[in-house]
């Protein structure tokens, strides 16, 4: 019955794309980020939905320019510079085994963080974009919320198998980052149910996050609220809801998180820490050796740990985007990486500085100062995972660009009608 149902969702879409390729990129994001296929249990599981859904949006795309356009801002050139870098890197990929389909993987991901940049335009497609995320991975988030509660926090919450948030730290993290994006909605929501379902669903994703065990994810966590705090209008009313909610979750938790959470302040102790550890020394020993280029895909090997890692004999991935970055796309890779993240930031800060000047555009900063603290989770959180290339983070930058060349539209055209305005006030005045 699920294969049934998802399959009619995609195809039963795949219309309106045509009528507005916008709604493929929601599609997209949908079928990327949450995978719903893989909550099926037959023939779905298998099934190029992505493959029919990105071809399908471009097909439109072509058909119907006028609703494309390539925002020529100087975050999407550093991300067209990165994926072109990332391409480079891969011709002098130092490592034993085939890079490629993991370039194939990570490309195609990119290009599809294009595709949507070029069809998101107004309002309504920014919050239909961040609804598209919100659904997909508040479905895990609720889900594993629920099976936290219902096993009192003794077994561990996992995300999609066959996904980037499979792992148990994995799902954590991106359920971290999708919670601000809930609050963001719920200010939206004019109903009071709707409202309180939304801050429901909010807190089920922090609990589910708690119930992964994930020891970065706690970081990243707090991390996250302490920002989210410092962002907020409403500081005492926040700050005295976290002082009374936290406590309450820690104690629920049972013995065996406590006993894992606490090993963060005796990491020396622990072999998965020390594997990280051992993992981050070799990317920084290879990037010294190759900095140009770094070591290309597929670096986490015997091959390359025996010639680049302290401890050859324990293998671990990056367990950190930074790392990651650095190991496989060396110096120049990395700050490419960086100057990303720092200019989807300097976005954000211009919005909040410049979209004060109308009433109408307040909703902008409100969304701004949510997607800010995401990021926030994300990269605390990032610097203990191998997500480099999970595609919310770029999505969340996508939402920032259309953002911000939302409100310079609007500042433009407010200008523009002033002096008709004054104009026609001096005339009645005569």
């Amino acid at each position: 019955m699920r294969d049934i149902v998802i399959t009619l969702i995609v195809f039963g879409s795949l219309p309106f794309v045509f009528k507005r390729p916008f709604y493929g990129a929601v599609l997209w994001i949908w079928i990327s980020v949450m995978n719903p296929h893989t909550q099926s249990w037959g023939w779905a599981q298998s099934m190029p939905f992505a493959a029919i859904i990105a071809g399908t949006t471009v097909l439109a795309m072509l058909a119907r320019p006028k609703d494309v356009k390539f925002p020529n801002t100087a975050l999407t050139w550093i991300l067209v510079a990165f994926t072109g870098w990332m391409c480079l890197t891969t011709l002098f990929a130092i490592g034993p085994e085939n890079p490629l389909p993991l370039l194939n993987k990570v490309v195609k991901i990119m290009l599809m963080t294009l595709v949507v940049a070029m069809l998101v335009r107004t309002r309504r497609d920014i919050e239909m974009v961040v609804w598209a995320i919100v659904v997909s991975l508040g479905f895990y988030g609720v889900k594993g919320g629920l099976f936290t509660i219902r096993s009192a926090g003794a077994y561990r919450v996992w995300g999609p198998t066959g996904t980037f948030i499979e792992g148990n730290n994995e799902i954590a993290l991106a359920l971290i980052m999708v919670v601000p994006l809930m609050l963001f909605l719920g200010g939206l929501i004019t109903g009071k149910w709707g409202k309180r379902a939304m801050w429901a669903a909010a807190g089920l994703c922090v609990l589910a996050a708690l119930g992964s065990y994930s020891r970065g994810a706690a970081v990243a966590l707090a991390a996250m609220l302490g920002f989210l705090w410092l962002k907020s209008q409403e500081k005492l009313k926040l700050g005295a809801l976290m002082v009374v909610l936290a406590p309450l979750a820690l104690v629920f938790m049972p013995e065996q998180w406590h006993s894992r959470i606490d090993t963060i302040n005796t990491y020396e102790q622990d072999s998965s820490a020390m594997g990280r550890i051992n993992a981050w020394k070799m990317a920084i020993n290879l990037a010294n050796d190759h900095p140009l280029f770094g070591g290309g895909y597929q670096i986490y090997n015997k091959f390359i740990f025996q010639l680049y890692a302290p401890n050859p004999d324990d293998i671990h991935a990056a367990h950190s985007i930074y790392f990651q970055v650095l190991g496989e796309h060396g110096y120049v890779g990395l700050a490419l990486f960086l100057l990303l993240y720092l200019v989807v930031w300097r976005n954000g800060t211009w919005v909040i500085r410049h979209a004060g000047e109308l009433p109408e555009l307040e909703w902008t900063i409100r969304l701004v100062r949510m997607l800010q603290v995401s990021l926030i989770g994300f990269m605390v959180g990032g610097a203990f995972l191998s997500l480099a290339y999970f595609d919310v983070p770029y999505y969340i930058m996508v939402i920032m660009v259309a953002t911000r060349l939302l409100v310079q539209k609007t500042l433009k055209e407010q200008v523009a009608q002033a002096p008709a305005a004054l104009e026609k006030e001096a005339e009645s005045v005569a």
